[in-house]
């Protein structure tokens, strides 16, 4: 897989696309841009790994700074915001089932069901 090309189909921020499975989890594309939302996956541990641009994960008790190369692996259960300020390109592995959003509602829910495939 062409991470550069897959990232530039990418259709906007937030927006994540599924580029490869194994094991019942998903390897998503995505960029982030912004502060997302606020919200935690009850059932699913969510990894964050960093291509490129910087990455917050803020927790509620902390927020954990990514570069390029970098990864965080937030456990089940704990609420958490991804944010970047100028722009990141970031691969996410997380069970196939896993809602965008977790527990949370909001413009940026989507359905694992609903996540396109490059």
């Amino acid at each position: 897989v062409n991470l550069a090309a897959k990232f530039s189909q990418v259709e906007g921020p937030w927006r994540p696309a599924i580029v490869g499975e194994l094991n019942g989890q998903y390897v998503k594309v995505a960029r982030f841009k912004g502060d997302y939302v606020w919200h935690c996956h009850e059932q699913e541990d969510e990894l964050f790994f960093v291509v490129d641009g910087q990455v917050r994960i803020e927790l509620r008790d902390r927020t954990v700074e990514l570069h390029p190369g970098e990864f965080f692996i937030v456990p089940q259960g704990v609420e958490h915001r991804p944010a970047s300020d100028n722009g990141a390109n970031v691969l996410l592995f997380e069970p196939a089932t896993t809602r965008s959003t977790g527990n949370t509602e909001s413009l940026h829910t989507i359905e694992a069901t609903d996540l396109p495939r490059l």
